[in-house]
């Protein structure tokens, strides 16, 4: 879905498909620098990371793996409580293996510091994260976070995975949504 078919809905573009795909490309040719020569396992993390996952790795100028984990987090409309529940687990044992998060949004960090507390305890050879978009002020506890694509200002943005009410993910561009959407 592009821009124009949201009508009013859509109050600002933050970021244009071609700046995401730009910054996408940069992201993977940083982490191929760093995990060429290894066995590297890019996770990503249902349903947001969809988008982000399909084009960075059709931008690694190698071949990685891939699996998917979903969780449901706990929480009051847009916020997370950061109480998680597995719905879907890897179906790849990561003992030994380089792990790579592959993330739409880091907001709150409390959900992603439960995924990231669960998957250390499997054994990984290592474990590090990229994110296309980080929001510094919303966070609530403190990720390390080795590559991110974009540092954000603590609003609520859609499109290019992710969404309101399940609705945007189609979305090509990340952008604010009007208030007369949710209130």
């Amino acid at each position: 879905m592009d821009a124009e078919h949201m009508g009013d809905d859509l109050a600002t573009v933050m970021f244009t498909e071609e700046q995401i795909q730009d910054r996408l490309r940069e992201l993977a040719e940083q982490v191929w620098a760093d995990y060429h020569d290894k066995d590297v396992l890019l996770l990503g993390v249902l349903k947001g990371a969809v988008m982000v996952m399909a084009d960075f790795m059709r931008a690694l100028p190698g071949s990685a793996e891939m699996d998917w984990m979903a969780v449901s987090s706990y929480g009051s409309g847009t916020k997370s409580s950061g109480v998680v529940r597995i719905l879907k687990d890897l179906d790849t044992d990561i003992t030994g293996r380089h792990v790579l998060i592959v993330e739409d949004i880091i907001d709150s960090g409390l959900t992603l510091s439960w995924i990231s507390a669960n998957l250390r305890s499997r054994g990984p050879a290592s474990l590090e994260i990229v994110t296309l978009l980080r929001k510094p002020e919303a966070a609530k506890v403190e990720i390390d976070v080795r590559y991110v694509g974009f540092d954000i200002a603590d609003e609520f943005v859609v499109g290019y995975g992710l969404d309101y009410a399940e609705k945007y993910r189609n979305l090509r561009v990340i952008g604010t949504l009007a208030p007369h959407v949710y209130s």
